[in-house]
Parts: C-alpha cells; sequence; structure tokens
C-alpha cells in the first residue's frame, strides 16, 4: 500500500491535483493540519475532478494527531536538504511519503530526527524545488514501478475517444 502524507498543505489546487494521483495510482491520502485552506474549497475539489470517489483520505489535526494514530510508521521524508536520492532506496512493503508545506518544507528538526530516510529528488543547481503536486507523482511512481505497479493497469487500448 501506497501512503502519500502531506504536512500542512497550504495551496487547495496542489492538494486536489495530488488528491487525484493518488485516485488513479490507489494510495491513500493522508492530510495533516492546520492547512492553508478549507477541505471544501472549490479549487481542492475542481483539480480532483471527478476521482473523489475513488479516493480514501484521512485528517489528522496536527503531526501529534498522526503520530499517535501511526506510532510504528518511518516515511521517507521528500526534502531538498536529504542526504540521497529518491531513485536511490528500497520502497518495498506498505510505503509511506512524507511531504512539508509549499512555503517551507519540513521542518528541520522533523528531518533531524530521523534524516537517512530523508530523500530529495535532483534539480538544478540554484532551484528551490518542484511543485508539491509534481514531487509526490515523482515519488510515488517511482515507488510503484520498483514494486511492479501492482494493481495498475500499464498499457491502455484504443477506443476512439479524445481524452
Amino acid at each position: 500500500m501506497l501512503h502519500i502524507v502531506l504536512l500542512e498543505p497550504e495551496i487547495p489546487q496542489n492538494t486536489g491535483n495530488i488528491s487525484r494521483t493518488c485516485a488513479v495510482t490507489g494510495a491513500e491520502l493522508h492530510l495533516i493540519g492546520p492547512m492553508g485552506f478549507s477541505i471544501e474549497d472549490r479549487w481542492l475539489k475542481r483539480a480532483g475532478l471527478d476521482y473523489w470517489h475513488l479516493l480514501k483520505v484521512f485528517y489528522y489535526e496536527n503531526w501529534e494527531a498522526f503520530r499517535r494514530a501511526h506510532p510504528n510508521v518511518r516515511p521517507w521524508m521528500a526534502s531538498s536538504k536529504g542526504a540521497k536520492s529518491y531513485c536511490d532506496v528500497s520502497y518495498g512493503g506498505d510505503v509511506w511519503l512524507l511531504f512539508g508545506k509549499e512555503t517551507h518544507g519540513l521542518p528541520e528538526p522533523l528531518l533531524a530526527a530521523d534524516y537517512d530516510r530523508a530523500v530529495r529528488i535532483p534539480m538544478r543547481e540554484g532551484a528551490r524545488c518542484l511543485n508539491l503536486s509534481n514531487a509526490v507523482a515523482v515519488m510515488a511512481y517511482e515507488a510503484l514501478r520498483q514494486q511492479g505497479f501492482a494493481g495498475l493497469q500499464e498499457r491502455g487500448e484504443l477506443t476512439g475517444r479524445a481524452d
């Protein structure tokens, strides 16, 4: 099972796009507050379009509430400060991917507490970071690739539609 965990997301469109990624991959979405928007936000719903019925989402008031609910989880933490590339780790079994808020990323004390689980997406010198929804998609699909895309359709068929 793939779990996408967002710590204090701020931009509803990003969370909506991430929700869609979770829906099409079967990943569970965990949203940790405080969030910078209401879960009823129209931009959040619009970005997810008609995929909400495929999504399993969990809400937590704060980081402590998430830790109480999942005391034994050691997530892979996405950070530009990570010592190793997201491609250089093995994603086996239940995979938990943790992402920080758009403006600040994950708090340094959180990273320092389990730094061997901090991974980065390589990018150009001087570039700050990828958009959050893009970073989630990149890392989620690497984890799914390593697990053989279990449960996902790998090729499509022509239907005559112009989707």
